[in-house]
């Protein structure tokens, strides 16, 4: 069985190689394109005026610069009223830092008076245009993780931080920093370097929807693109003990820029509160096999009350339940 299984995996590994080379012939064949006219190019409304031959990189960059020009100006028209937000499966497969992430666009949704239905989908992350979830459709339109659906939201006239003056913007992009650099961080190291939460937890969870070997070869490939990401960052040699210190340090800075204020900037909330909330109410949420995440934020008493004040007034009173928020 072990060698079934290993050979599987390096069937994987040999697509994975054999994608990415093609992938690099064709930016390679694309720079050497001489300057004439495409059929593909002139073809698609909006770029004929453009001269290919002037452009600043490649027609792969071009391209997805027209997306983001449309997908601007698809933006500005109306939020419907099926909007969807996707993201996996809730009980069996969604893991922390994903959780956290959802929990947040949801929050920063709700903070804007805008309608969204969570949907849970086995394969979300295929789904994702970034590979990334939680993502939304709004319209012909799908847009992924919090930056970009803040931006797209913000398009459509809603921003929760344009009563914010620009050292207030400035400092409360800092924060979100220091969130994504330490909690999100954090919660994928605790995932998928924690020996213990990765054979109790993580590898059963993230593989639940497939059969073996794919469960096992799916969450290995993970695994080892995380364990990647931590070296590249400098947390691959950082032991647990010192991991949890940083999100010690990292509420210890939260907690005294929220002082007794209901949000972050006093008394209305920013996109700042809704990433907070996703990821400390996940955290003091969430069953890991021990407490000692979860510990961590409840040392900061005005962060807990924070957690609960949002609960409260955009779940619970608009008929959401407590259980963050149900999905189907």
């Amino acid at each position: 069985m072990e060698e079934d299984f290993f050979f599987f995996f390096f069937l994987i590994f040999i697509y994975d190689s054999h994608t990415e080379r093609e992938r690099q012939r064709h930016r390679q064949r694309e720079k050497q394109a001489p300057c004439t006219g495409s059929p593909t190019w002139d073809s698609i409304p909006g770029l004929q005026a453009l001269n290919r031959c002037t452009t600043q990189g490649s027609l792969e960059e071009d391209f997805e610069l027209f997306l983001l020009l449309n997908m601007e100006r698809k933006a500005a028209e109306p939020w419907p009223e099926n909007a969807t937000l996707y993201q996996q499966l809730k009980g069996e497969q969604i893991l922390l830092s994903d959780n956290a992430a959802s929990l947040a666009v949801q929050a920063f949704l709700q903070m804007c008076n805008l309608p969204i239905k969570v949907v849970c989908r086995a394969n979300a992350e295929y789904m994702s245009p970034s590979g990334k979830v939680p993502f939304i459709h709004v319209g012909n339109q799908v847009v992924s993780e919090l930056g970009p659906i803040v931006q797209f939201v913000k398009a459509k006239g809603h921003s929760l931080s344009d009563g914010l003056d620009e050292v207030q913007k400035a400092e409360m992009k800092a924060y979100m920093e220091l969130v994504n650099n330490m909690l999100l961080t954090a919660e994928l190291y605790l995932q998928w370097c924690d020996e213990a939460t990765v054979g109790e937890i993580t590898h059963a969870r993230y593989g639940s929807p497939y059969p073996w070997p794919l469960n096992h070869i799916l969450a290995y490939q993970k695994q080892w693109e995380v364990k990647r990401k931590m070296k590249a960052i400098g947390w691959g040699n950082k032991t647990l003990d010192q991991v949890l210190e940083d999100v010690d340090q990292c509420c210890q800075a939260l907690s005294q820029r929220l002082g007794t204020q209901p949000y972050f900037f006093n008394k209305q909330p920013t996109e700042l509160d809704a990433l907070v909330f996703g990821h400390l109410y996940t955290i003091l949420t969430t069953q890991l096999t021990n407490d000692e995440l979860s510990e961590k934020v409840k040392n900061y008493s005005n962060l807990l009350a924070f957690c609960r004040r949002i609960e409260q007034h955009y779940f619970e009173d608009r008929g959401k339940g407590s259980s963050s928020i149900r999905s189907s």
